[in-house]
């Protein structure tokens, strides 16, 4: 049987044994390094101050992308790492990471043309070692895209690249690296590093949240890898540094749509007649997002972020841009997301979307910080950030070869899902989940493809914290259905309230609490709640 929270709590207490290494942040990088640590037999803690993937890592633009732009830039090494990475991920954890179609349209005159952007499709396939381009006529894209702007429209570039829900990526990865040893805990901070005379890492105090300072647990291990993103320097800063990281954070914004209101069934891009940025509309969960924007975020880092009425406008000029005849307005919208990218800049006055998005690691006296870098290779981040924490030892991984995700149960003869739905199960809880679906129910949250039993299993085996854990990351209810799915809250109390062990207080608190968060960081600003 699993121990519990705080018998884990209790555990570290009285834990002398030093870990092999210690994981701070419980995002996508944090989560893929705790993967391959304990993949590869090494004892192993990884620590997040907030939700697992409470940052950027479940507030992304949800795409696994070898990143035309970069192959545009001459990045050729990083696209064929990215591409070759997606397609390992395709393989590997079906419905959790799928094959998504991308269209381009061309217009006469307008660049990206249709002969450039299939030379580059033609490089891109090469690397990734698949063909998926082809070139469309006029017809052919409005079959695709129903309702796409056709005035001086001459073709279309169609490709394939994929699509995820990046926090359901990070707790999988998670329940991989639980699965092979590890200890990971969310809402516990890093408060501290500590060393030696000489300076080097001889451990972390971690405090659990709501417990004061004093009550902080000491953790000894000679090695701590700060994959805190956005957070990145503020460690890195602890104690004596060489070469620290200058993190630009850059917020990315985007907004939700009935599908119903904004029907694709591919990811359709367009340049932003603004900016000429790229910005897409794409399917996800039932829904339509459109995204996203590329700005410098200045608020606190502490706080979660939230869309401006500015970008708000930004999305929804590009959708009237784009489908002329949808008439979305900013009533339509669902919900909202914003993300804080964790760039590292060189501080040369670029605008944000010329910063160089590849990762960067620094590694001084025992203390390795990551910051940067894309979704896609968060693998080989991991093992970068792990052989630098080693002092260039890369015999202490397991084999590049290694598979990330252990196989999931195939589906039951007399089973009553759908193919598409048994798919998606069997790429978010793996190997859990017979255990998931054990002794409870099959039916499904009203209008949604989400099954009550995810919700019972996330309180009970997923560190639900905070209702929204719940509702925004270990489930996207409050993403995808109205009002961040008030409706359902009078059966959630009664399905996982006992589950969770709250008082009729504490629920109450829970729920003006994820309320007040809705409005504040997944809806519209105010003035622009038309």
């Amino acid at each position: 049987m699993a121990k519990t929270r705080q018998e884990t709590l209790t555990e570290l207490r009285n834990h002398t044994d030093p870990f092999d290494v210690v994981v701070v942040g419980g995002g996508i990088t944090g989560a893929g390094v705790a993967r391959e640590a304990a993949g590869s037999g090494l004892r192993t803690l990884l620590v997040e101050q907030k939700d697992f993937a409470w940052g950027t890592s479940s507030r992304s633009s949800k795409m696994v992308h070898g990143g035309l732009r970069y192959l545009g830039s001459g990045h050729i090494g990083l696209t064929r790492q990215a591409v070759r990475e997606r397609q390992r991920l395709m393989k590997e954890a079906p419905g959790l990471v799928d094959p998504m179609p991308f269209l381009m349209p061309h217009f006469r005159g307008k660049f990206p043309g249709p002969r450039v952007f299939q030379t580059l499709l033609a490089v891109y396939d090469k690397l990734a070692g698949v063909r998926t381009r082809e070139r469309l006529t006029p017809a052919e894209t409005l079959q695709w895209v129903p309702g796409l702007v056709n005035n001086d429209l001459i073709s279309a570039s169609r490709f394939t690249d994929a699509l995820t829900d990046d926090a359901r990526l990070v707790q999988r990865l998670i329940a991989e690296a639980k699965r092979d040893g590890a200890t990971c805990l969310n809402y516990v901070a890093a408060s501290g590093i500590t060393r030696d005379a000489d300076g080097q890492v001889t451990g972390i105090d971690i405090t659990p949240e709501g417990e004061p300072a004093e009550n902080s647990i000491h953790i000894s291990s000679k090695r701590v890898i700060n994959a805190t993103g956005a957070w990145a320097d503020r460690l890195q800063k602890q104690g004596p540094h060489e070469n620290p990281l200058h993190i630009r954070p850059l917020r990315g914004s985007h907004l939700v749509l009935p599908w119903q209101r904004l029907p694709v069934t591919c990811a359709v891009s367009l340049l932003h007649p603004d900016d000429g940025r790229p910005v897409f509309a794409f399917p996800w969960r039932g829904t339509t997002v459109l995204g996203t924007t590329d700005l410098d975020h200045k608020e606190d880092l502490d706080l979660e972020p939230s869309i401006t009425q500015a970008e708000v406008d930004y999305l929804l000029k590009v959708s009237s841009k784009l489908f002329p005849g949808s008439g979305v307005k900013a009533h339509d919208v669902l919900s909202s997301w914003a993300g804080v990218r964790p760039v590292v800049t060189s501080g040369e006055g670029k605008s944000p979307s010329e910063e160089n998005r590849e990762h960067t690691l620094r590694s001084h006296n025992g203390l390795v910080s990551v910051a940067g870098g894309k979704l896609t290779t968060f693998r080989q981040i991991a093992r970068e950030s792990l052989v630098a924490a080693f002092e260039g030892d890369s015999s202490v991984l397991r084999d590049d070869r290694a598979p990330v995700f252990t196989a999931p149960p195939e589906a039951p003869k007399n089973t009553t899902f759908s193919k598409l739905t048994w798919n998606r199960l069997k790429g978010f809880y793996g190997h859990e989940l017979s255990s998931m679906l054990a002794g409870t129910t099959h039916d499904y949250v009203e209008g949604t493809t989400t099954l009550w039993a995810e919700l019972e299993w996330a309180c009970t085996h997923e560190q639900v914290i905070h209702l929204d854990d719940l509702l925004l990351r270990r489930t996207r209810l409050g993403l995808v259905c109205p009002k961040g799915a008030e409706k359902f809250l009078p059966a959630l109390r009664q399905r996982c309230q006992p589950l969770l062990g709250w008082s009729d207080t504490q629920w109450q608190q829970e729920v003006d609490r994820y309320r007040a968060l809705y409005r504040q960081s997944y809806s519209l600003p105010t003035t622009g709640a038309a």
